[in-house]
């Protein structure tokens, strides 16, 4: 019996071993970053807020000031945006996973710009507000999906196909929203842009509530199918040959990433690039054969809270946290396609 049969078996337990310890390393070090963001998040401001105040305030204890700064503007803006972070950035990597591709982001394929034509149109045209506008949203992500997925199933359904297709509906969805934007009266165009930069501004708990019950509902089942989805980048037969059944969670993923990009959207605007970034980052921490679903979801909220945080201190001006994930993303796109043309399309 040679070297390699007798210590193969210990070799592969070492392996995997060696990659669940990194896994849950790079959770660990994620989710603390994460609440320190959210600490900071909730003590500085134009008062800075002792840890043992933001404590009082969040067991409901009443706290001079703090009360209202802390319980009303800064702890919904902070829960939201982890939330919208945690959503975006399983969308992303259910995306990005299912096709086997890191372009494959729904702000990159055109669904983010479904739910932002619909909510423009919305405000702009139809004139309606608040909960309306989320379900615009929704409704405007989830149609865009079925029709990039049905134009891009003809003929055999291909990945590269659906992105380039996503990519075409999603420059005439901006088409759509310049279009309206251009006929738009001067106070509308201001709440339209607004919603389309991405912010966290007047977040309030009535815009985390939709978020928070929905990932209540969506996230226990998509981390339910964590290691199905993982063993879909095998292809869909050697998946299907491992007891995976290839439709059913297809299905789920795609119905659940759509439903968390919709109510994110419509809560917080499209944020840009989060989505696009999660997954390849945090494939890039805990390294390749590992369960992306949850550090993607804490790189995501570390994107959002550390992106406003950026936005409302670093500079003299006050920035939309849309706009810092956009200037730190589109250079990561432009090293992500040259990368993707060397070496071929994976997280």
């Amino acid at each position: 019996m040679t070297l390699l049969q007798t210590q193969g078996p210990a070799v592969i337990v070492a392996g995997r071993r060696s990659r669940h310890r990194r896994h849950a390393v790079a959770s660990i070090v994620l989710g603390v970053l994460l609440f320190t963001l959210a600490a900071v998040a909730l003590m500085v401001g134009n008062t800075f807020y002792t840890p043992g105040e933001v404590i009082r305030v969040i067991l409901g204890e009443t706290v001079p000031g703090a009360s209202f700064t802390v319980g009303e503007l800064r702890l919904p803006r902070t829960a939201l945006a982890i939330l919208a972070g945690v959503a975006f950035g399983i969308a992303g990597v259910s995306f990005q996973t299912l096709l086997r591709n890191p372009l494959a982001s729904p702000d990159i394929i055109g669904i983010t710009e479904g739910a932002s034509a619909a909510a423009v149109v919305g405000i702009i045209v139809l004139g309606v507000s608040g909960p309306m506008v989320s379900i615009l949203a929704l409704a405007g992500a989830l149609i865009t999906a079925i029709a990039i997925y049905l134009l891009s199933k003809k003929g055999g359904f291909s990945g590269i196909r659906l992105i380039l297709i996503g990519i075409g509906i999603g420059a005439m969805l901006q088409s759509v929203v310049s279009y309206v934007l251009s006929r738009a009266a001067q106070w509308d165009i201001q709440t339209a842009m607004r919603w389309l930069t991405g912010s966290l501004n007047n977040a309030s708990w009535e815009d985390v509530a939709p978020l928070a019950i929905a990932s209540v509902v969506i996230l226990p089942l998509l981390f339910s199918q964590a290691k199905a989805l993982g063993m879909l980048q095998l292809g869909d037969d050697s998946a299907s040959g491992l007891g995976v059944r290839v439709n059913a969670t297809r299905l789920t993923f795609i119905i659940g990433a759509v439903a968390l990009l919709g109510f994110a959207t419509a809560a917080t605007g499209p944020i840009a690039f989060v989505a696009f970034m999660s997954g390849p980052i945090a494939a890039r921490i805990t390294g390749p054969g590992a369960n992306l679903l949850l550090p993607t979801a804490l790189v995501g909220a570390v994107l959002v809270l550390g992106g406003d945080l950026i936005g409302q201190f670093l500079f003299e001006t006050r920035y939309p946290v849309g706009v810092i994930t956009g200037v730190l993303g589109a250079p990561y796109l432009i090293y992500l396609l040259i990368r993707t043309n060397r070496s071929g399309g994976s997280l």
